[in-house]
């Protein structure tokens, strides 16, 4: 019974411990984005990510897929935006808003990407799934928008932050679509949709370097420090290397809306996290949790 359950919602359980990686990620990226500009940040993550992938792949003894190149295209596409430009967004409007803001503009992915869904691809939800989205968004949204004493709103930064955070979001629909329709088209598995993805992400970011005659020496001074090295590599091994790679196998086996709601219910394993660093963790931040769990609920029900 219990096999049942984890085969038959393996792509819904993926999302939410995706979710739960990058919840993690998102607070160590927070504190090293401080010392390393967005598009560093990206790039070196994006790297460190690669170098894993293909030592997994080596370790499998994995063999490319015979696909079409159209098929490569799109998720080569789907790197290029929404990792290239969507992650170095979201990192900037980390940066600008903070981490519980940053997740904020998260909320909006989910129902862009069962829209375009909807439009592109004739994905057709149940009313129940899209209840579902709704409350999940709602639920994560009051978690996100409690007052903190960060004051950041009211900042030079606001604007900036807003406008990489709705650049971020609009990125991300795009690119898990691209993702979706190659990996549900396709024998493709997430392990090599995943490093196709960062190739592509990774390699555009190194041009825009080149082009843009950036300083790498500058960019990788902040690695020297063994702490910022360290915690790098750990949130890019959670976020990019496992967050990715389970975010691809959610988007092979649910639907792409289903599969976004669930991705973007990070802040609510703040919420722990947070409690364990000795903050204080209000009744709005667990009333909204409950909310957003019976979302979840519902997606489940509506898969």
């Amino acid at each position: 019974m219990q096999l049942s359950i984890l085969t038959n919602f393996r792509g819904e359980f993926a999302a939410l411990l995706a979710a739960f990686f990058w919840s993690l990620a998102s607070v160590v990226y927070s504190q090293v984005g401080e010392k390393i500009p967005a598009i560093g940040l990206n790039l070196i993550k994006g790297i460190i990510a690669i170098a894993l992938l293909l030592l997994t792949v080596v370790l499998r003894g994995s063999i490319f897929p015979d696909i079409e190149l159209t098929i490569i295209g799109l998720l080569l596409l789907s790197g290029i935006i929404g990792i290239a430009i969507g992650d170095s967004a979201y990192l900037t409007t980390l940066k600008c808003l903070g981490p519980r803001r940053a997740l904020l503009m998260e909320t909006l992915a989910p129902p862009l990407t069962a829209i375009l869904a909807f439009i592109f691809l004739q994905e057709r939800l149940p009313l129940s799934a899209w209840l579902g989205i709704i409350l999940t968004v709602l639920g994560v949204a009051w978690v996100v928008t409690e007052r903190v004493g960060e004051g950041v709103f009211g900042s030079t930064h606001l604007r900036r932050g807003l406008f990489f955070g709705l650049l971020a979001e609009v990125c991300q629909a795009v690119g898990i679509l691209l993702s979706h329709l190659a990996l549900t088209q396709t024998e493709i598995s997430p392990l090599w949709s995943t490093l196709l993805r960062l190739s592509g992400g990774t390699v555009v970011l190194l041009l825009w370097l080149f082009v843009k005659r950036e300083n790498v020496n500058l960019l990788l001074k902040p690695l020297q420090s063994k702490r910022t090295f360290a915690l790098l590599g750990l949130a890019t091994f959670l976020g990019t290397y496992l967050g990715i790679l389970l975010q691809q196998t959610a988007l092979k086996f649910t639907a792409a809306g289903i599969a976004q709601a669930l991705n973007s219910t990070s802040p609510l394993f703040v919420l722990p996290i947070a409690a364990s660093l000795g903050d204080r963790v209000s009744l709005r931040a667990i009333f909204g949790a409950i909310i957003a769990i019976a979302g979840i609920v519902l997606l489940f029900q509506g898969s």
